[in-house]
């Protein structure tokens, strides 16, 4: 997939199209000096990084406007989101502890001249947010149990999850209900038959 693909298949107005490509002139450079995608995705980068964290894009709710991004990494989905959505006015936290990926998604950011991004290089259990996210995202970070016990210290009453899980969801699925009571809704992934989005409401400790 080339950038142009990616434009096509989401509808990228050429201003976030300008910011994902001074994104991924940024991943690219920082990628030769330290790991921040694995190697053998590079060549389809287009495809399995930022198209996958597009795809977010049109399942959130219009009235959203805080999103907090669990373990941020390279960016995926959270510096996606935020140069997609920079247009209506959505703020996005992008919360990560180890120090050269806070420096890569800072530098990042900045390139991308996008003003809609806070960077919080904290370990998530100690984040304290002053508003409560109304979406919380993750991707590739930890188990379903694990995630939402991070969220559950930062949401809000009406906080929704929408997280980007693999091939094994459902036995995810099974562990999470043994802690925790919650609405799910699954969508399709558009980048892999074996992925899967949860969208999740209504979290409570059962």
């Amino acid at each position: 997939m080339t950038p142009e693909d990616f434009a096509e298949a989401t509808g990228a107005s050429r201003e976030t199209m300008d910011r994902l490509k001074a994104m991924d002139r940024a991943l690219l450079d920082w990628s030769s000096r330290h790991n921040l995608i694995a190697r053998s995705t590079i060549e389809d980068r287009w495809r399995r990084h930022y198209l996958d964290s597009a795809q977010l894009v049109p399942l959130l709710p219009d009235e959203a406007k805080r999103i907090a991004d669990l373990g941020s990494g390279a960016g995926f989905p959270g510096l996606v989101l935020a140069a997609m959505l920079a247009e209506k006015d959505v703020d996005v936290t992008l919360i990560e502890s180890t120090r050269k990926k806070v420096a890569f998604l800072t530098a990042a950011a900045e390139v991308m001249e996008l003003t809609n991004v806070l960077v919080l290089a904290e370990r998530i259990e100690s984040v304290k947010l002053p508003k409560s996210p109304d979406i919380i995202t993750a991707r590739a970070l930890a188990r379903l149990d694990k995630l939402l016990a991070y969220g559950a210290g930062i949401q809000g009453q009406n906080t929704k999850y929408f997280l980007l899980k693999g091939q094994d969801v459902e036995g995810e699925l099974t562990e999470a209900a043994k802690s925790w009571q919650m609405q799910v809704i699954r969508h399709k992934s558009v980048t892999s038959p074996e992925s899967t989005i949860l969208e999740i409401g209504n979290l409570a400790r059962a």
